[in-house]
């Protein structure tokens, strides 16, 4: 299992805390250092079956000084994915990446449901 994530985030902190608390074993990836490549955020995007929108980081202060609210609906797919491939601040963390399985963000019962399963 990927864990990746930014180590300040404190939504990170936590998800990394329930997984260490449930002896989840997984590779632990800083977002920023190890930015995920264009064919891996396009790879784990069609595994999610998730809508892209949930692969960005909408409170994220880059987000927001990009205008991306406004300009991601006019965006390609492609255009996207480029676009989060271009910076790891850009990205939801943590994401998890376990064969077919990719979540994005730390939703507990989500996760409870799918890693323990």
């Amino acid at each position: 299992m990927l864990f990746i994530e930014y180590p300040k985030c404190t939504t990170c902190k936590k998800a990394k805390k329930w997984l260490d608390e449930n002896n989840v074993k997984y590779t632990d990836r800083h977002i920023v250092e190890d930015n995920p490549t264009y064919d891996e955020l396009s790879d784990w995007y069609k595994k999610s079956g998730l809508p892209l929108k949930r692969f960005f980081n909408t409170s994220g202060i880059l987000y927001k000084e990009m205008s991306l609210k406004d300009k991601l609906p006019e965006m390609g797919e492609e255009e996207q994915l480029k676009l989060l491939a271009s910076n790891g601040m850009l990205v939801k963390r943590p994401i998890i990446v376990d064969g077919e399985t990719v979540l994005t963000g730390f939703r507990e019962p989500e996760w409870e449901k799918i890693i323990k399963n």
